[in-house]
């Protein structure tokens, strides 16, 4: 309201009051953008920073989770190598061939990366936790105060193959090992930034002492056609 003036008229502010009045609101809105600006230039170089490290290394280990627990419900304890692999002799007892089971494989595969990557839906779905502290920026504060559950999107890709390794172990005999590959493909979805990184499991579904000799062709790869590891 304006003050009264002379003889109870109300005083209007006068055209140089106004401008005055318009600077200010202008200059309160410029200094209102700067902030905003640099706060969003500092989230952008270090909270965002701070809480992909922290989203990574949960996802990492809900990976793990979630690998572990399709493999537990995929692989029976009643499976055996033979299950999983054919060896051929001669009559001599001398290995002519091994050959791996395609339809047993296949299908652990397919089960454990369907279950793998629906654990993975399920257990982001609470989204993750971040401290408190890990809204400062500040790496040294990352792990202090309460959590705070971010909705931060994880979009998964769970893939699965299979290698083997041969390896002597005596006089012919060799360990033969098969290995399932767990290969989950990660991206972290973020308004300002996305993260992408993989998470590798390597788990032993079959292991068996072959006796007798085998052909160098086998020792030389893996029955997949895989180089071996070395």
């Amino acid at each position: 309201m304006s003050k009264a003036g002379a003889y109870g008229l109300p005083r209007y502010p006068t055209k140089k009051q106004r401008k005055s009045r318009k600077r200010k609101w202008k200059l309160a809105l410029l200094i209102t953008l700067l902030i905003l600006a640099l706060l969003f230039v500092y989230f952008q170089r270090n909270v965002t920073r701070v809480l992909i490290s922290i989203s990574e290394a949960t996802m990492r280990a809900s990976t793990t989770i979630a690998v572990n627990d399709a493999v537990y419900y995929t692989l029976s304890d009643e499976m055996r190598y033979e299950d999983l692999v054919t060896i051929t002799r001669d009559s001599e007892g001398n290995v002519t061939g091994v050959a791996a089971n395609p339809l047993k494989l296949n299908k652990i595969a397919r089960d454990t990366a369907s279950i793998s990557q629906s654990n993975l839906k399920n257990l982001s779905l609470n989204g993750i936790p971040v401290p408190l502290g890990a809204l400062t920026g500040i790496e040294a504060f990352a792990g202090l105060g309460p959590n705070i559950h971010f909705r931060i999107i994880p979009v998964s890709s769970v893939t699965c193959d299979f290698s083997s390794v041969f390896e002597s172990v005596g006089i012919n005999q060799t360990k033969h090992s098969i290995y399932l590959n767990v290969i989950a493909d990660i991206s972290i979805v973020m308004p300002s930034r996305t993260e992408n990184f993989a998470v590798v499991t390597e788990i032993l579904v079959g292991e068996s002492v072959i006796v007798g000799e085998i052909p160098n062709t086998f020792l030389q790869s893996d029955i997949f056609g895989n180089k071996p590891n070395l």
